[in-house]
């Protein structure tokens, strides 16, 4: 039981290593905004048109860079959920097989 335990945690460590290498993205203003992520949710990178910066205020340029991390970071969680289900099924398998399921 232990050594599936154990498993279980090795699993959840090589899913957390593969999400660390796996990149989402979003943009908004037709890609004169774009923010990069690791579906780990770490912000890998921002970038924003030279030309459409200038043009923008204050408060339009915050709002807009709001709404695309917010895009990025949930494409990440939608990427990170998905592996976790994957892998939580694997390990249920798993476990099925510990109190004799087949």
């Amino acid at each position: 039981m232990f050594d599936k335990l154990f498993e279980a945690q090795q699993k959840a460590e090589e899913i957390k290593k593969r999400l660390d290498t796996i990149s989402v993205s979003a943009e908004v203003e037709g890609g004169k905004i774009r923010v990069s992520s690791t579906a780990n949710k770490r912000i890998t990178g921002i970038s924003i048109d030279p030309d459409f910066m200038a043009n923008a205020d204050t408060e339009e340029l915050e709002e807009l860079l709001t709404t695309v991390i917010n895009k990025a970071l949930e494409q990440a969680e939608s990427v990170s959920q998905t592996e976790m289900q994957a892998a939580t099924r694997d390990m249920m398998g798993g476990l099925g097989n510990l109190f004799g399921n087949k």
